[in-house]
């Protein structure tokens, strides 16, 4: 019998509510990388220093966007890129999507929503720097959006997250 988002296999041995190892290692992958993703939405914000000073945090007045995106003018996509950068939709979007898919991967509430979203940013991101310096294709990125849909798919919100509510379980669209 296979294993389905919804109930777990138990096997002999393993925890009361049916974790197989596996699912902790999934489950800490989502963490980790949810916050990759809240952690950029807060050093761009407040400009905690570490990838953005202080002076152009978002609510410094700074674009969140503009350092990333004018960095790309060189790049195969760099025209369209470069002229996204600063624009207050795109810096608005950008920082809903790192908060969203940070908060949603950290708590383990809306994987399904956040894999996608987030799938989306990060190949947006690959595309922007295009071609690549270290490898003809396949970078940070690329990975990342392969975890991402890894973590939907074996239904990671469930363990050590908030996946295992009533209302997440009733309504699949908050997995």
């Amino acid at each position: 019998m296979a294993a389905t988002i919804d109930r777990p296999v138990t096997y002999p041995g393993i925890a009361a509510a049916g974790r197989r190892p596996v699912d902790y290692v999934w489950a800490v992958a989502r963490i980790a990388i949810g916050w990759i993703f809240l952690w950029a939405f807060l050093d761009k914000t407040f400009g905690w220093g570490f990838a953005t000073p202080a002076g152009k945090a978002w609510i410094a007045g700074g674009s969140p966007t503009t350092g990333f995106l004018k960095g790309t003018g060189e790049n195969a996509l760099g025209g369209l890129f470069s002229s996204l950068a600063g624009q207050v939709w795109v810096d608005w979007l950008f920082m809903a999507g790192l908060a969203g898919v940070g908060l949603a991967l950290v708590l383990g509430v809306g994987t399904r929503i956040a894999a996608v979203a987030g799938t989306l940013m990060l190949t947006l991101m690959w595309a922007a720097e295009l071609p690549l310096a270290t490898n003809p294709f396949l970078d940070e990125h690329i990975v990342y959006a392969i975890v991402l849909i890894g973590l939907a798919m074996t239904g990671a919100g469930a363990t050590l997250g908030l996946g295992n509510l009533p209302i997440v379980r009733r309504n699949a669209w908050l997995r």
